[in-house]
């Protein structure tokens, strides 16, 4: 007859009142915060043709980025996985907007945070993620993955690995993701389906859960398709027409928080339907541009979204298309004042912005886009 010992099956159960605690600390400020916005840019010519475009503003969460939602899935999930415990270092490489909103959480469970940065890092994000409590190793960009590894093992800690777990984490069939918010506020639209839904890609975690959405709801957005734009210095694009995982760059993209050196884990090719290369004059030329039709600065991130996104219109109006096209504002520009906002910092890196700047403030003259 088989005996259980009920004192050695167990786990600590401190451990387990810690995590319970820990995930309700998250819930709670979870249901303290409201969903992003949902802005329509008012461009008449858009109009007039039959095209609306918007712009989902996560720039508004509590830890001011997209990657609020990302984080807040990787630590629970660290959690639930045992991996993150009471006192655990938590560990990121992050070029910085993860990293922030990763130590905006490690601060709400009480758990020291360190982000494993690139040099070329904003100094806007650093003084954010140190504000938080965390600390910024900064490292060449190449090494912030070996780097964060070796750290969370001697620290005893937990490696989140964003770029390995973002597709994971992340619940992509519902749970208030970005794609179910996104989707039930253009219920009321008047293309309540989108034509295209634009992204650019960091980790891929995010252009996963939109392009799995999109095809778990396919009664409902069969001709809603994923446009997936790319910076520079990327291999994103190219691992997207040749599936070779072994490609690689040697120079960083110049637009923070997307575009990476090699072919991440999380980047899924097949729920794309197509890849747009975008230059990195356009994106910046595309912020400043779009500070005088919204009235405030946004990151990068956003310029590479939002480019493409008008190259995507161009398209409709040529072909006499109507529909939407929704895109995202990643962040907010006042982390980039040093760099992308800085016309010495956009001199030093040989970004011309004035062929882009003409199109886009001459918007009658769209179609040169």
């Amino acid at each position: 007859m088989l005996e259980f010992n009920s004192h050695t099956n167990h786990r600590n159960p401190s451990g387990r009142a810690w995590a319970l605690q820990a995930i309700q600390n998250i819930e709670a400020d979870y249901n303290r915060s409201a969903d992003t916005h949902l802005i329509k840019l008012n461009i008449p010519k858009l109009t007039r043709a039959g095209i609306d475009l918007y712009l989902k503003d996560e720039s508004t969460h509590p830890s001011g980025s997209l990657k609020h939602r990302l984080a807040r899935s990787l630590i629970l999930y660290g959690i639930c996985n045992g991996w993150i415990r009471e006192g655990t270092p938590i560990v990121e490489s992050s070029s910085g907007s993860t990293a922030i909103s990763e130590a905006y959480f490690a601060r709400l469970i009480g758990n020291p945070f360190v982000a494993i940065a690139p040099k070329a890092t904003a100094t806007g994000k650093i003084r954010e993620i140190e504000a938080l409590g965390g600390e910024v190793h900064l490292v060449e960009p190449y090494q912030i993955y070996q780097e964060a590894a070796r750290l969370a093992k001697a620290l005893g800690g937990h490696y989140v690995d964003q770029f390995t777990y973002a597709e994971r984490a992340t619940d992509w069939r519902g749970n208030n993701n970005i794609a179910q918010s996104l989707f039930s506020q253009m219920e009321l639209e008047r293309f309540p389906a989108p034509k295209w839904i634009v992204m650019s890609a960091g980790t891929g975690g995010t252009t996963a859960t939109l392009g799995r959405y999109i095809r778990l709801h396919t009664d409902d957005y069969s001709k809603t398709q994923l446009c997936v734009v790319d910076p520079e210095n990327s291999v994103f694009h190219e691992y997207y027409r040749n599936r070779d995982k072994s490609i690689v760059r040697n120079k960083p993209s110049l637009i923070e928080g997307i575009g990476r050196p090699r072919v991440e884990p999380s980047f899924m090719p097949d729920v794309i339907d197509r890849m747009i290369d975008i230059p990195d004059a356009a994106s910046v030329a595309t912020i400043r541009w779009l500070e005088g039709v919204i009235l405030r600065k946004c990151g990068g991130s956003t310029g590479t979204n939002l480019y493409g996104a008008l190259a995507l219109a161009k398209e409709m109006m040529e072909n006499d298309q109507e529909g939407s096209i929704v895109t995202l504002i990643c962040d907010s520009g006042e982390r980039y004042l040093d760099t992308l906002y800085n016309d010495d910092w956009v001199t030093s890196k040989n970004l011309d912005l004035l062929p882009y700047m003409h199109k886009l403030i001459d918007f009658a003259e769209i179609d040169s886009i």
